[in-house]
């Protein structure tokens, strides 16, 4: 019978795949959360490209013509009111012709728009060309300032340079896999996020890795590997996580979010290995977690979300070492978590942080308070 981990089921949110967050390490995985707006930094990048423009010249940031953008929540001609990303799939109900995304509509009986009964649903293919049309063409437009008419370029005795809206791209792809992951049209959120990730390798193929190619791209591969294992596709999810953590583990240890993520994909290899009663390897990706997360506080202990996590790690690791026989092991590891969360002093500001200490510090007493059989007698 393959162990059960109790302690997985009761993991920091962050680590389920009930939530789905961006490309850009800076935002948030499917299953996390984060104060970050996406599209933050990439509005940060333009900003900086802008005021690098100096008197003679302004840069004008291109509009998506039908109103979708990284920055504002928007519903287009291209959405489905029920998850309300882009359409993926698009499926046209029988008779009232209103149209969702096919995992969307057939969770209803009744059109969710007219309220008419669905006899029932057919493929809208000319519509989802169109979306898939708009998709591929989406923050790619490109403008050169040779391509403004010169006599009006000599009348206003400036430069007009268009901004490339592609920087732009990828938070508006990761933004609409949200919405989708979110809704549960999980197919939909893979499929955006394949397109962010075949972008991010198209640049990393043309500028090498840098730091922030190798951040979004880990990001990505992160979330995606939260999509196959919520569609129960665990090989896929842990060569996506395992990827994840080879782009992260080039980069420098000193920014907490990057950590982070890269320990929250290790702990998911964990997760997925240890339900499949791979116990040793299980226990080999939480220890490499615990020792990131170990590092981190090493820079940065006043952050209290990172002794959280390191006890959150702590107590999985000691989880496995009670499923391989080695109670001794297991109870050291308990108490030091306990002894973590016991001291940790939460800032008036950091109330929210505390329902997840006492949860854990309760499991973590659980464990301590269980007796394992004695096999001397």
């Amino acid at each position: 019978m393959k162990p059960v981990c109790p302690f997985v089921k009761a993991a920091r949110p962050d680590e389920m795949t009930s939530k789905p967050v961006c490309p850009f390490v800076k935002y948030t995985r499917p299953d996390e959360t984060n104060s970050k707006k996406p599209g933050e930094n990439l509005c940060k990048h333009q900003q900086e490209t802008e005021s690098k423009t100096t008197g003679d010249s302004a840069t004008v940031p291109p509009k998506c013509p039908f109103g979708y953008d990284s920055e504002t929540f928007k519903l287009g001609p291209f959405s489905c009111i029920i998850c309300q990303a882009l359409l993926f799939e698009s499926s046209k109900c029988v008779p009232c012709s209103h149209v969702y995304c096919k995992a969307c509509i057939l969770r209803f009986k009744d059109c969710p728009i007219c309220g008419a009964d669905i006899e029932k649903i057919e493929a809208d293919s000319k519509l989802q060309d169109m979306v898939d049309r708009f998709i591929e063409g989406h923050a790619r437009i490109k403008r050169s300032h040779s391509n403004i008419d010169k006599e009006e370029e000599v009348r206003e005795k400036k430069q007009v340079i268009y901004a490339d809206v592609s920087l732009e791209r990828g938070a508006f792809l990761v933004q609409q896999a949200m919405r989708a992951f979110r809704a549960q049209n999980v197919e939909s959120a893979k499929s955006r996020l394949s397109l962010c990730a075949e972008d991010i390798r198209e640049q990393l193929e043309r500028m090498g890795n840098t730091s922030d190619l190798c951040s979004q791209l880990g990001a990505v591969l992160g979330m995606l590997g939260d999509c196959c294992r919520a569609l129960g596709e665990a090989g896929s999810a842990v060569t996506y996580f395992e990827e994840s953590v080879e782009f992260l583990s080039k980069l420098p240890m000193d920014d907490l979010e990057i950590t982070h993520t890269l320990s929250v994909s290790l702990n998911k290899i964990g997760d997925l290995k240890y339900y499949d009663g791979e116990l040793q390897a299980a226990r080999c990706y939480y220890f490499r977690s615990l020792n990131v997360r170990r590092d981190a506080i090493k820079h940065h202990s006043d952050v209290s979300s990172q002794i959280l996590d390191v006890a959150v790690s702590l107590a999985k690791v000691a989880d496995v070492d009670r499923s391989l026989g080695n109670e001794d092991v297991a109870v050291d590891g308990f108490r030091e978590a306990v002894k973590l969360l016991e001291s940790l002093e939460l800032k008036s500001e950091e109330t929210g942080l505390e329902q997840r200490r006492l949860s854990v510090l309760e499991f973590l007493k659980s464990q301590l308070a269980e007796k394992q059989p004695d096999t001397t007698q």
